[in-house]
């Protein structure tokens, strides 16, 4: 069954041995299933573009968005009814393929030729040359019945298969290309560079041919750009091959031009000076056809934030003031944004963290006085920092140890006290104020602050230190020998 909807060609594959295959992204995702889903959305999304590219006068612009019939040249002349009335005659003889409005399923039998062509690319004179007429009747026949045909039989040969595949895009009912495309396409062929004084010049602007093309082609019906896709791309290798087969794309557009392009029901002379022009826009869409199947990077880039809910690039002139070489400014500033909102965020996280912990300890503090109580408060004491809140708390002070009054206590902050606090300086970088003894009060007054001594004063100090040490064991001793 053909599908109608052409957005991605996924499929679900339970297939062991291919699950260690790269998986391929369509990077137009999300713009087919835009066009799909919101189709009106996408036409104006991309005619939007279209009309920044190019200049479409209101009528000419109702004509491409569909909302009047488009109005070609030679539509008023005598020569026009009478080709209208022998495509009629022709249409009433229509088969499932050829003369009928393009549909999938044309689509598919329509491909065989161009398989095959793809396989015989060398024949010299290919598109140009005629085939037997009857092989090619015989030809049409099974097309038209749906039979299964098999071209490498031999049964017909590359130029029945090629004049056969212009007889089909002859008689459709429209061009490929569509009749509302039409004076959308006669202003691409006019889009030219601009010198440094601004004025036109005669070098065409490839660039935004490029990429009005890829617009235009966006919003064809699904059925002709799949076959306008099909086609171009074996123009392009049929050119690549004009050593052989002598067909260059200039060569090749003028073959294919009326067929795709050219108004029905139109000669030579009611295009006059737009022949040129439709010939010259032929041959650039077969050179650049590799190119015109991709959507421009902000249509991809629109349609994918449309369905991320993020605010979307309209247009390209707003995606080049983020990528573009000459406004890389721009990007510290969107880095500058970005660690904003970052800081922003930890900031909010942040002050919502210390009010659960403000909330927390308000309720450990009123909680009765238990063992549990007593550790929690504890556990905020040791993480002041981390755990402790605001000062709107009021939190009782932790208890004080009153220092042993006895004499060993005496004796061991006399000796021992002043080097465990010099120790406990050096572990802090900003220590407490610690209590000294009297004789480390005055050696410090006199030889100023430890962090600005010398060695040598420090060995003085040191000295000095251990010779108060001394007398007070000398006194200790006495005071003991004496009371024996």
């Amino acid at each position: 069954m053909p599908c109608h909807d052409a957005i991605c060609n996924f499929v679900i594959c339970n297939d062991s041995s291919l699950r260690s295959q790269p998986i391929i992204f369509n990077p137009d995702f999300f713009v087919e299933k835009l066009r799909h889903e919101k189709p009106e959305v996408f036409t104006e999304l991309v005619v939007s573009n279209i009309t920044r590219l190019i200049d479409l006068p209101g009528a000419e612009l109702a004509q491409l968005m569909g909302e009047e019939d488009p109005k070609l040249p030679g539509a008023n002349s005598t020569a026009s009814g009478f080709f209208r009335s022998l495509m009629s005659l022709k249409r009433k003889e229509k088969g499932v393929v050829f003369g009928s409005p393009l549909t999938e399923e044309g689509i598919a039998q329509v491909s065989q030729l161009i398989e095959y062509l793809h396989k015989n690319l060398r024949a010299e004179g290919l598109f140009r040359v005629p085939g037997n007429s009857i092989r090619q009747q015989i030809l049409k026949d099974a097309l038209n019945s749906g039979t299964d045909i098999d071209l490498d039989s031999g049964e017909f040969h590359s130029n029945d298969v090629a004049t056969l595949l212009k007889v089909f895009l002859g008689e459709l009912p429209e061009p490929l290309l569509t009749h509302k495309h039409f004076h959308a396409h006669l202003k691409i062929a006019d889009l030219t560079l601009f010198d440094e004084k601004g004025n036109k010049t005669s070098t065409p602007d490839k660039e935004r041919q490029i990429e009005a093309l890829q617009l235009l082609f966006l919003i064809l019906p699904a059925p002709n750009r799949s076959l306008l896709k099909l086609l171009l791309d074996l123009l392009y290798q049929t050119a690549k091959k004009q050593d052989k087969n002598k067909m260059s794309a200039h060569n090749l557009a003028l073959m294919f031009a009326p067929h795709i392009l050219w108004p029905r029901n139109v000669t030579a002379n009611d295009l006059q000076e737009n022949i040129t022009k439709l010939n010259n826009g032929v041959t650039f869409m077969i050179k650049h056809s590799q190119k015109l199947f991709k959507a421009p990077a902000y249509i991809r880039e629109c349609a994918r934030l449309h369905y991320l809910g993020s605010r979307a690039h309209t247009s390209k002139d707003d995606l080049d003031l983020l990528t573009s070489p000459g406004s890389k400014e721009l990007q510290p500033l969107k880095s500058q944004k970005r660690s904003r909102l970052d800081t922003c965020h930890q900031e909010e996280t942040q002050q919502r963290t210390e009010e659960a912990l403000k909330e927390l300890f308000r309720h450990v503090h009123n909680m009765p006085d238990s063992a549990k109580k007593k550790k929690l408060i504890r556990q905020f004491n040791k993480h002041p920092t981390a755990l402790t809140p605001g000062s709107d708390v009021p939190t009782s002070p932790a208890p004080r140890r009153t220092r042993s009054r006895s004499f060993s206590g005496l004796i061991k902050r006399k000796v021992l006290g002043t080097p465990v606090i010099l120790e406990r300086k050096s572990r802090d970088a900003t220590p407490e104020p610690e209590r000294v003894s009297k004789e480390n009060v005055h050696l410090l007054q006199k030889c100023g602050s430890p962090a600005h001594m010398s060695q040598a004063k420090l060995k003085s100090l040191e000295g000095q230190k251990e010779e108060s040490c001394r007398r007070i064991r000398a006194r200790l001793l006495s005071k003991d020998s004496s009371s024996l």
